[in-house]
């Protein structure tokens, strides 16, 4: 449990999780509860034709840092993370998903990080996806990394925390799932550090995942107009932001950050 004062904005995006969303919100509560963090978590229902925003209003009865921002109709996994960003209230924001699968305690490791960066981002050590996804996300990266220069293994990681000042300059404009290369990417030509440490993953227990097969050549075609418009067209924009310690001054709290994860897996197994 953290001494100081952190308060953070916890942004849920959900599409149709009604099978799962109760337990994902309880037990993001309970984890920051723990943290001894001052927070809220947001809840944002993607136009979602279930009872997943009548489960998060029942949820918000008892619990009143839990807030639901609601879309009258489905508008994108970006948008709805833009949508919690825009009514974040602390000073720090951080995001994950509906389905449960990070142990939210590993915020703490990122939250750390963002006192000397503008943004800390998880990697899945030890990723419980499908083969399948986890190829496609390999390549993925592969690319996003060449093309964007972003310099982070897991793109796509749901575990990021941003300091507001900071994340006022990298909300997203992509409805869809391109949403985090494009705000790595916006860092990125900001000249900004990303510090990246090693979360735990496990598989979803509850609901299925509304990432589809259908997603990816939209994906693709996201990534390279933006490429084409930002790398080969564009500018490097100046950083309104004051300059940070660079990655490899943060070492230590990196290699600890490692061993927490290493050791937990050890114990699970």
């Amino acid at each position: 449990m953290r001494t100081d004062s952190t308060r953070l904005s916890l942004v849920m995006p959900a599409f149709n999780e009604e099978a799962g969303i109760a337990e994902a919100v309880a037990e993001a509560h309970e984890s920051l509860t723990g943290l001894g963090y001052d927070f809220e978590i947001l809840v944002v229902d993607d136009g979602s034709r279930d009872r997943t925003a009548y489960l998060v209003n029942e949820l918000a009865e008892t619990r009143p840092q839990v807030r639901l921002i609601r879309h009258a109709f489905n508008r994108g996994y970006g948008a709805a993370l833009r949508s919690g960003f825009e009514a974040a209230r602390f000073e720090l924001v951080a995001f994950t998903d509906a389905d449960a699968q990070f142990h939210l305690e590993d915020l703490d490791d990122l939250v750390v990080l963002t006192r000397e960066c503008p943004v800390a981002v998880g990697y899945r050590a030890d990723r419980k996806d499908p083969w399948r996804r986890k190829f496609f996300s390999w390549g993925y990266n592969r690319l996003v990394r060449m093309l964007l220069h972003t310099g982070v293994r897991d793109c796509d990681c749901a575990l990021k925390v941003f300091q507001r000042e900071a994340l006022g300059h990298l909300l997203p404009e992509s409805r869809g799932f391109f949403v985090n290369a494009e705000m790595l990417s916006r860092a990125a030509r900001m000249g900004w550090e990303v510090a990246e440490v090693p979360v735990r993953h496990r598989p979803r227990r509850r609901g299925e995942s509304t990432v589809s097969l259908r997603e990816i050549p939209k994906t693709l075609r996201t990534l390279l107009g933006y490429w084409w418009k930002t790398a080969v067209m564009g500018r490097r924009p100046a950083s309104p932001v004051p300059a940070h310690r660079r990655v490899n001054e943060l070492a230590p709290r990196l290699n600890a950050a490692t061993e927490r994860v290493a050791l937990a897996e050890a114990l699970r197994l």
